[in-house]
């Protein structure tokens, strides 16, 4: 097995050790100038890309470039099945720069919930200042409250001592005395109690909005860096061409199979491209198309091509228009040299 590394795929990695001299928290993100900056990036690192195979013994490096030449191999393929057709030219298109979809998808909530957060931010803000600043006045007041209320509880409890009860009788009075005032001393410091629960709920909302922030201004510059500039092509020339390439090479097979020799049932286009490519000449008559391919230089391929023609000439094709084609090897007259003549002579 071996390890590689994909240059072109990021993952997260284990962040370092924390520095205990280092303060984690957001910075004065209380203060009235403070402004929202990109949280820190996460460290990361290439992905690692695991290669197994099973040979016994093969050294790490040709395992890693055999693997890394995968892509352009079964290119090569795709490629060496449309050569012997002519497929494999590209006849341009046109390629325009556009917007890439996803990205603006996500970059546009993104900025949608940062511009809400801004303004959601000052509001948590003034309602946990107004909070504060009533709870520190409630609780003022009810701390003076309670103060007030226990000096008038001494005072009531001297002058029931001033009349001269027993001590079990002044003992009831005060505890009755003391749990009417506890009671209503309660229900005023729950009060207070709610207050300081709002305070702190607006206050740890103002403080999560600041840090969604952060938050938000990261994964902007993330989405920036990760975004790759889409194209939109105009492949329609190279689509026509194509199509008519593949008309013309299942007109080739289909003149294959109806007329050349059985030696040929199985024959590549390399094999038929001499046979199509033979200058001639075409003769145009009101009734018939006469074809008169000049021969090879091969004696073999000269009788491939007068069985050929005899082939066409027995199926009794018909153009489209309806003249009947006639196929017939042209003849190619030999000049006779003088020195020849003279032999003959």
């Amino acid at each position: 097995m071996a390890l590689i590394r994909d240059l072109r795929r990021q993952v997260p990695c284990s962040p370092p050790e924390e520095d205990p001299n280092e303060d984690p928290s957001l910075p004065a993100w209380w203060r009235e100038n403070w402004q929202a900056e990109p949280k820190k990036a996460e460290p990361t690192m290439a992905k690692l890309i695991p290669i197994v195979t099973t040979a016994s013994h093969i050294d790490a490096v040709e395992l890693a470039q055999t693997y890394i030449r995968r892509w352009p191999v079964q290119e090569n393929v795709i490629r060496d099945y449309l050569l012997p057709l002519g497929l494999d030219t590209n006849h341009g298109y046109g390629k325009t720069p556009v917007p890439n979809s996803e990205v603006s998808k996500k970059r546009v909530a993104l900025e949608k919930r940062l511009s809400d957060i801004k303004q959601w931010a000052p509001a948590a803000r003034e309602r946990a200042s107004k909070a504060s600043l009533r709870y520190a006045r409630l609780r003022k007041a009810t701390k003076a409250k309670g103060e007030e209320r226990y000096r008038v509880l001494d005072e009531q409890l001297q002058k029931f001592q001033a009349q001269g009860v027993s001590p079990g009788e002044w003992k009831a009075e005060r505890n009755r005395l003391q749990a009417e005032a506890e009671r209503e001393m309660q229900e005023s410091w729950q009060r207070v109690s709610r207050v300081l629960e709002t305070s702190n709920k607006e206050f740890a909302k103002w403080e999560r909005y600041c840090r969604e922030q952060g938050d938000l201004l990261r994964a902007l510059e993330d989405l920036a860096a990760q975004e790759r500039t889409m194209y939109e092509l105009d492949n329609r020339k190279d689509q026509i061409m194509t199509v008519c390439k593949l008309a013309l090479a299942t007109l080739a097979m289909w003149v294959r199979d109806r007329c050349f020799p059985a030696a040929y049932a199985h024959a590549t286009w390399a094999r038929l491209a001499p046979f199509f490519r033979l200058p001639g000449r075409i003769t145009s008559h009101r009734q018939m198309v006469s074809v008169q391919p000049r021969p090879f230089h091969d004696r073999h391929y000269n009788r491939d091509l007068l069985l050929l023609c005899q082939r066409v000439n027995e199926k009794q094709l018909h153009l489209p228009d309806g003249r009947l084609l006639l196929f017939s090897v042209q003849e190619i007259a030999c000049p006779i040299l003088p020195q020849q003549h003279r032999l003959n002579a």
